[in-house]
């Protein structure tokens, strides 16, 4: 009864998790609206493209001076640099690698106050026109909502990284409206060759409730408000000649991925040698990506809109080459230089450009070929996804609920699994482990399965070959026997039988001048604390610990069989890690 009280209990924190981070991707979701709608639209004069499902909230016009637009990155980049310097610098860059940080390296603890200053932050930074994300900041925020909940309630370090993945999932899962996406992100993204499958139950349930928060609220503003973010044509796969295509598609997207994730890190690398004041650099990143938005203005904001006008061929190709390099450049001056946004929907826009790309140049090539250049959009954003995150799961289903494109499924499953191989272990998150048990999260879980799988039996040393006395010896003698040995203490044998335990500390108590008149049975601990040998090593160490001892008897029956101490246990350990070839 009380483990289905524990587990019923945590599902309802899961829920709950849902339901904040569905409110926290209705927070950035509005907050980013509404500046974009200050800064670009009244202040820049600029309207970008939107996709055909993501809903406006705010219209309004102001009364204020015209801004030249390729100034305001610069403006958004130093309020945003200002807030989270001042109140919560783990709150800087895209945000996904403060969280895998946490989830790995940190107990699952993030601050309560970074959801609040990220959603912020990341508004500023987004709609002032930086070239960022809202994946990254609404994965910390619906993170640091699951952990905050977890720390009020004083969780164990596992339940408060399961609420932290689950945060993640129902971050990702409403404000990219893909539920399944979202929850597989989350188990997904921590690694680069692995998944936390322990998480995906209640991955699954964060998201989905997220995704209903998020919708009932859009609906309020979009009474025909589309499933999907993307509106996508019909398309499908006509013949084996297509799967070459998208093959091909899947090995540009590599090569573009890695050019990206290094040019990414260079520019970060560089700021960080900076030796400016922090809140200056997104400052600095974001003048940087206003001068790239003089000669590509597509660059701006998170470029939903041009992923539509692509889907829709309505893109040229000299704009498609113009968006990729743009965007790569303008995501790293943007987000690398410390300013506040994620690098999920910059990879979408640049994906989706290569994939255009290779539509482009396959109807120059092969002028009769029956698939339309819509199919290699979609395609070229799972497989860009796949490589740049290593997700290569999460890439396809979420590209399939963002597009509706689930004819493609074959296509996008091929030219994503060819990116994610070719591009290695090229990662835009650089706080991903390769597998479970690279993580030090489950280092210490490895040691306990480990542990529990052997006996004391494996371990110990056997009674014929530990030093014992009796309870008939001299004090003397087992001063001379510690002086000779170097133990501090001894099993009280009589007939094989464990009868008490001496120590040094047990004779240093008795004064000097008594200590030849008494014997071992005098001063001896008769309250023995022991193990039996079918014990697992586990049990054994938690009692050394808890009791601050360095040593276990060992009884079956009465009878002393050994004895196993601490350095026993590491060496059975290392043993058993030698064996198993970990």
């Amino acid at each position: 009864m009380d483990g289905l009280y524990s587990k019923s209990y945590f599902l309802m924190l899961v829920i709950l998790t849902g339901l904040v981070s569905g409110l926290g991707a209705i927070l950035l979701y509005t907050l980013i609206d509404l500046a974009n709608t200050f800064f670009l639209e009244n202040l820049g004069n600029l309207y970008l493209p939107s996709a055909y499902g993501e809903v406006k909230i705010f219209s309004f016009e102001l009364p204020l001076p015209s801004v030249p637009y390729f100034i305001l990155p610069a403006v958004g980049g130093l309020i945003s640099g200002l807030i989270v310097y001042s109140f919560a610098p783990e709150a800087e860059g895209h945000g996904t690698d403060a969280v895998i940080r946490a989830f790995h390296r940190e107990k699952g603890i993030i601050r309560p106050r970074v959801p609040i200053v990220k959603a912020i932050a990341t508004a500023f930074t987004i709609g002032s026109g930086g070239s960022a994300g809202r994946e990254g900041p609404v994965a910390q925020i619906g993170a640091g909502f699951g952990s905050a909940i977890a720390q009020v309630l004083n969780l164990t370090d596992r339940e408060r990284r399961l609420l932290l993945v689950s945060g993640i999932a129902g971050g990702i899962g409403g404000i990219f409206r893909s539920p399944l996406g979202g929850a597989l992100f989350a188990v997904e993204v921590l690694y680069r060759r692995d998944t936390e499958t322990e998480g995906l139950i209640y991955a699954f349930i964060s998201s989905i409730i997220s995704y209903l928060v998020l919708t009932a609220y859009l609906f309020q503003f979009h009474h025909e408000m589309p499933g999907s973010i993307f509106r996508t044509p019909d398309v499908r796969i006509t013949g084996f000649g297509d799967v070459i295509l998208f093959a091909i598609t899947g090995v540009a997207c590599a090569v573009v991925a890695v050019v990206y994730v290094k040019t990414f890190y260079f520019v970060h690398d560089t700021f960080k040698k900076f030796r400016i004041k922090n809140w200056l650099k997104p400052t600095i990143g974001g003048l940087i990506t206003g001068i790239i938005a003089i000669a590509a203005p597509q660059t701006l904001g998170m470029g939903y809109g041009f992923v539509q006008l692509a889907l829709d061929n309505k893109l040229a190709l000299e704009v498609i080459l113009l968006i990729i390099v743009g965007k790569i450049l303008a995501t790293s001056f943007t987000v690398a230089s410390g300013g506040s946004g994620g690098v999920f929907a910059p990879s979408i826009v640049i994906g989706s450009m290569v994939g255009a790309l290779i539509g482009h140049l396959a109807g120059v090539l092969f002028p009769g070929h029956s698939v339309v250049p819509s199919a290699f959009v979609i395609v070229g954003m799972g497989a860009f996804i796949s490589a740049v995150a290593k997700t290569p799961i999460t890439s396809i289903i979420m590209v399939l609920e963002m597009s509706g494109g689930y004819q493609l499924l074959p296509a996008i499953m091929t030219a994503s699994a060819i990116s994610y191989i070719l591009s290695g272990d090229v990662s835009i998150y650089r706080e991903q482990v390769e597998t479970r048990a690279d993580s030090p999260a489950h280092r210490r879980e490895l040691v306990k399965d480990i542990l529990e799988g052997l006996t004391v039996r494996d371990a110990m040393t056997k009674a014929e070959e530990v030093i014992t006395v009796s309870p008939n010896n001299s004090l003397e003698d087992v001063l001379y026997l510690i002086q000779k040995t170097g133990h501090l203490g001894f099993p009280v044998t009589e007939d094989g039988r464990l009868v008490g335990i001496i120590t040094l500390s047990d004779i240093t108590r008795i004064p000097d001048e008594k200590r030849s008149e008494l014997k071992v049975e005098d001063v001896m601990n008769r309250s023995v604390i022991s193990v039996t040998p079918d014990e697992n090593l586990e049990n054994a160490l938690k009692i050394l610990i808890k009791n601050d001892i360095g040593r276990l008897p060992v009884v079956e029956e009465g009878r002393l069989v050994g004895i196993i101490t601490r350095s026993d246990i590491m060496k059975a350990h290392a043993r058993e890690l030698a064996r198993l070839g970990i």
